[in-house]
């Protein structure tokens, strides 16, 4: 019996050390500076994720003035103010001053400025009593509206990479000047094609409304299918017809042919 005593307390120190063992290695996992240091880079990356969309939400927004176009009575000049790609705002920064045409003025302005939001575009109509004034300010209007459209497409360019080459953009040919009045197209592009066609002016008045509206909307469906100002004219409307051609080829060269 004497015998077994240090057996017996081998076994208990041996018993001993592993548990101590196993305790240390149960505890070191939670202390490892290396699991530790892993553990605490992955909330900085989970937030920078959601911060990253936030980027680029004030795209398309601004003050954008068009040229200042010369009338009979003076200049007019038109400044849109723009929100996400939309018009919030018109104004005109130049208008016929002096006389009767201060009372043209206060007449005409005011109502194209509405009419520019409401349509969002230069085809708004002609003030009555105002002619010159509502021609001047359509064409500074569409000036200021080029000019905003290809910040626009750059702005969407920059955020989709190569996919903005593909955009359709729009292009306004110069007015050609016809005996009955101007003439000016405008084309959508997209991918190098004519998608749409438009006169934003046209001959008005007596015999040339009829022509008109037989003529236009013939000769922008042809310049669509042929995607060239290599149109047949209207019979009829030959006038029409070959200011709109000049117009569109205009139109083309801006846009590359």
């Amino acid at each position: 019996m004497r015998k077994s005593h240090p057996v017996r307390r081998v076994v208990l120190a041996t018993a001993a050390t592993v548990s101590g063992v196993v305790l240390l290695l149960s505890l070191k996992p939670a202390s490892d500076p290396a699991a530790a240091s892993a553990a605490g880079a992955a909330p900085p990356v989970s937030a920078a994720g959601q911060e990253s969309p936030q980027g680029g939400a004030r795209a398309g927004s601004g003050t954008v003035t068009g040229d200042a176009e010369q009338t009979q009575y003076g200049a007019v000049q038109v400044r849109l103010t723009v929100s996400t790609g939309k018009i919030t705002k018109a104004e005109a920064v130049q208008a016929p001053k002096g006389g009767l045409s201060d009372q043209k003025t206060q007449l005409a302005v005011p109502r194209l400025n509405r009419e520019a939001v409401a349509a969002q575009s230069a085809r708004i109509d002609t003030v009555s009593g105002a002619t010159y004034t509502s021609d001047g300010y359509k064409k500074s209007l569409q000036s200021a509206l080029d000019k905003m459209k290809p910040a626009a497409s750059g702005a969407a360019g920059s955020a989709s990479g190569s996919s903005g080459s593909a955009q359709a953009r729009t292009v306004t040919g110069q007015a050609a000047q016809t005996q009955y009045g101007p003439v000016q197209v405008r084309i959508t592009v997209s991918a190098g094609k004519i998608t749409k066609a438009e006169a934003v002016q046209a001959p008005k008045g007596g015999l040339s409304d009829q022509k008109t509206q037989l003529a236009i909307p013939r000769l922008n469906q042809e310049a669509v299918a042929a995607g060239s100002a290599d149109i047949d004219a209207v019979s009829g409307a030959t006038y029409t017809s070959t200011g709109y051609r000049q117009s569109l080829q205009s139109a083309l060269d801006q846009a590359g042919g």
